[in-house]
């Protein structure tokens, strides 16, 4: 039989920019060894694999897969899926997206016939998950040096909202730049988070009006460095209300991603802060579609 796919760039309103994300419609028979082929068959970031929903009152159901795993959860698939319907749709709409996580209640625009807009809510709140290793481990799994990790309040730390990420301050953006995967020690200095990985950030950025800078390994996700990775900017939630201490109210940060990859990407990640707790987190961003086309499998 045959499948519709598309592929979008996420994160950016620029084609070939952002993070490459495709979308398969027509999902119904496939069985996850066939996913997981596609998805590596693809290799990007992520394959999404679209399914009807089993709540009705929710447009569909969501399989998420790197090259080399299924996701419970995941950002980029998520803000890019939301757009496509939107686009498809020619309108704007809210609605639930069912992932194993759990539902992903989302809004999104639509701008033009290539291009839209979407917001999804955190199905759930970042929690700290385990604590880091040390600074000397870090740093060598890293090729940086101790003195480079942690700036004002900011240490390393795994948190999750769905899927573990390792997140790791670094004073500098020549640091986040210098950075990179030492294989010996990788395991060992990253595991904590589940799937060893390791998502680096720093408050000096490219571009004036954004808030952190970030680059995200992940290897063993058959990633090698992630373009933009809204699930780890959903965890990083967790971080920035423990170490930013921000007041009541709705805050909203923009994370740059993917500069060093010759793929900027921009992240608007929006949390609910009362009684110095963070109560609710939003994920935003733009995707554009780059081809569609159809699958004889």
């Amino acid at each position: 039989m045959t499948r519709r796919f598309y592929t979008l760039d996420v994160f950016t309103k620029t084609a070939l920019a952002g993070n490459p994300l495709a979308v398969v419609l027509d999902s119904e028979g496939l069985s996850d060894h066939a996913m997981q082929t596609i998805a590596k068959e693809f290799n990007l970031s992520e394959t999404v694999f679209m399914f009807p929903p089993k709540d009705h009152a929710n447009r569909a159901a969501l399989r998420i897969f790197t090259p080399a795993t299924e996701l419970p959860f995941a950002g980029h698939p998520t803000v890019g899926t939301a757009v496509l319907i939107a686009v498809l749709d020619d309108k704007a709409s809210s609605f639930g997206l069912e992932e194993i996580v759990g539902l992903v209640p989302c809004t999104a625009t639509r701008i033009n016939a290539n291009e839209g807009e979407a917001v999804f809510t955190l199905p759930r709140l970042p929690e700290r998950i385990a604590e880091a290793v040390s600074s000397s481990i870090i740093a060598e799994a890293l090729g940086v040096t101790e003195d480079d990790i942690g700036f004002d309040r900011h240490q390393p730390i795994v948190a999750s909202a769905g899927v573990g990420f390792n997140f790791i301050p670094l004073k500098t953006k020549d640091a986040v730049t210098g950075a990179s995967i030492k294989v010996a020690n990788w395991t060992d200095a990253f595991k904590a988070a589940g799937r060893p990985n390791a998502f680096v950030y720093t408050r000096e950025t490219v571009e004036a009006g954004h808030h952190f800078h970030a680059r995200m390994f992940a290897p063993h996700l058959g990633i090698g460095e992630d373009p933009a990775t809204g699930g780890a900017a959903a965890a990083f939630a967790r971080a920035f209300v423990d170490f930013e201490h921000p007041k009541d109210g709705t805050h909203r940060i923009v994370i740059e991603q993917g500069y060093a990859m010759g793929r900027p990407s921009q992240i608007t990640l929006e949390m609910d802060v009362k009684g110095g707790a963070l109560i609710a987190a939003r994920i935003g961003g733009s995707a554009v579609i780059v081809s569609e086309g159809i699958l004889k499998i």
